[in-house]
């Protein structure tokens, strides 16, 4: 079956035909790092890395790219902050640094590059003089604008009409455009002290003047618009017409609808092929947005649940789909992952052990073998269906608990390519970790603890306390830590 998706530009489900029949362009709107990330954030995140994996096991390359977006007045408004730094520059780096360890925690494949605004000027400033020369956009009192009216097809994203639309930026801007839906290429100067109110998150005093980082350009000194970023830099590092761009369903308009129009209006050509949103995520009723103050941070949901009940949480709800947070949903995703986990460990013990024959056969586990290859293919290239998915996978579970629990002697061969399957399907596409050691991080974590007691074990005989040292060292042989002792000091083994 060949992946179908649905289209939000033409809002319909089409055959996906990337331009190269090797290769993907795959652009991801990143996040603002003005607040530490949370669950809604990782919705997004997570299903465009197992969009990334599914075309990689398909035997596409994928050239994926994701951006940060560290020019921003909210980014701005907390610079003096308590423990954020002093500047625009310094708060984006705090944050980014946040972000960037939450994507590790969940397993996050690694796009090609991480963009940053920031770094990307010349190319925004560049994008913008050959939108001035091409007559779709226009300069006044240093700030620079898009005019809508000249894009023919403006509108085509979100299904609206130009004369439908609501007004575009700030109250302030709209005396300085010639149309009340133009929105801001270039901003003349830096924040206004107006923005810096709205978006500070204490009570420190408003100063008059400019906040936040300014360059130089032809109209002036002045920030780049929040639109113009994502089409500069994903023409940077992919091309002037991408196979798919993802992002939440929040962005569709404005940000998505005036990235097509600055983009196809400076190149002339289709910018992205497959326009992907994913639903919002909410929690009571509501988005969750760091604006209602009403998230659940990356950091504190792995902390509290872990990586793999996180992503099969997000596992449970296709991407189109509007996903609740509850606590009823996590106990829900936390025992579909501890049946996949549970199953995927007595299938290893049973295939391990002396009880699994060569010439045992289990017709039963083989056919779900196979039935899970299908029906997984099945459902990840209708849409990216990752509920009927890991259903596939939950029912190999099941199908491989019972050949344990009716024979006496096992199928090795089937319960082989179960643990296969499961790592294959569960781990590779759905970025779940199986296995005891099979995480990066808690092998480290282990290794710092094994450290931790053996200076404990050195300075109970320094003291004279051979039998406390003997106690532990017996312990760690009983955790399978197999400890060494030189005239240069212990050493371990795992």
């Amino acid at each position: 079956m060949t992946l179908s998706v649905t289209n939000t530009l033409t809002r319909a489900r089409e055959e996906f035909r990337p331009g190269d029949e090797d290769d993907v362009l795959l652009y991801v709107c990143g996040l603002t790092v003005s607040d530490d990330a949370h669950l809604g954030h990782a919705r997004v995140w997570t299903h465009a890395d197992v969009m990334h994996r599914w075309l990689e096991h398909e035997g596409y390359t994928v050239h994926h790219v994701e951006n940060f977006t560290d020019v921003n007045e909210k980014i701005a408004a907390r610079a003096g902050e308590d423990a954020l730094g002093e500047d625009e520059a310094a708060v984006a780096e705090h944050f980014m640094t946040s972000v960037i360890r939450d994507m590790r925690g969940l397993n996050l494949k690694r796009a090609e590059v991480y963009p940053r605004v920031s770094e990307h000027v010349p190319e925004i400033i560049d994008l913008i003089e050959t939108l001035l020369e091409r007559g779709y956009a226009y300069e006044s009192n240093g700030s620079v604008y898009f005019d809508v009216t000249e894009f023919e097809d403006y509108g085509k994203l979100s299904n609206q009409q130009v004369e439908e639309m609501e007004a575009q930026g700030e109250a302030s801007e709209r005396s300085e455009k010639r149309n009340p839906f133009d929105f801001a290429l270039w901003k003349a100067g830096g924040v206004s002290p107006a923005d810096v109110a709205e978006h500070r998150k204490d009570d420190r005093p408003i100063e008059d003047g400019e906040y936040g980082e300014t360059w130089e350009s032809p109209w002036g000194e002045g920030r780049p618009g929040w639109h113009i970023e994502c089409s500069a830099m994903s023409m940077t590092h992919l091309d002037g017409t991408i196979d798919i761009h993802v992002g939440g369903h929040d962005l569709v308009f404005p940000h998505h609808e005036n990235e097509i129009a600055q983009s196809e209006a400076a190149t002339g050509e289709q910018f992205a092929r497959y326009w992907l949103h994913t639903g919002l995520l909410e929690t009571k009723g509501e988005k969750m947005s760091s604006s209602l103050g009403n998230f659940f941070t990356v950091s504190g949901a792995l902390e509290e649940f872990g990586v793999n009940v996180v992503r099969t949480f997000y596992l449970s709800t296709e991407y189109g789909s509007k996903q609740t947070f509850s606590e009823s949903a996590m106990q829900e995703a936390e025992e579909r992952w501890s049946r996949l986990e549970r199953a995927y460990e007595a299938a290893v013990d049973a295939c391990d052990g002396v009880d699994a024959r060569t010439k045992v056969e289990d017709a039963d586990l083989r056919d779900a073998v196979d039935e899970t290859h299908e029906q997984f293919a099945e459902a990840m290239n209708d849409d990216f269906n990752v509920r009927e998915a890991i259903s596939a996978l939950l029912e190999l579970a099941s199908a491989s608990n019972r050949h344990l629990e009716d024979s006496v002697e096992y199928d090795y061969q089937a319960l082989r390519r179960t643990i296969e399957t499961f790592e294959e399907l569960g781990g590779d596409v759905f970025g779940l970790t199986f296995g005891d050691a099979s995480a990066e991080g808690d092998v480290s974590l282990a290794g710092d603890l094994v450290e931790l007691v053996l200076d404990v074990r050195e300075d109970a005989r320094d003291d004279g306390n051979y039998e406390q040292a003997d106690a532990l060292r017996d312990a760690l042989t009983d955790l399978g830590v197999e400890v060494e002792d030189s005239d240069d000091g212990p050493s371990y083994r795992l």
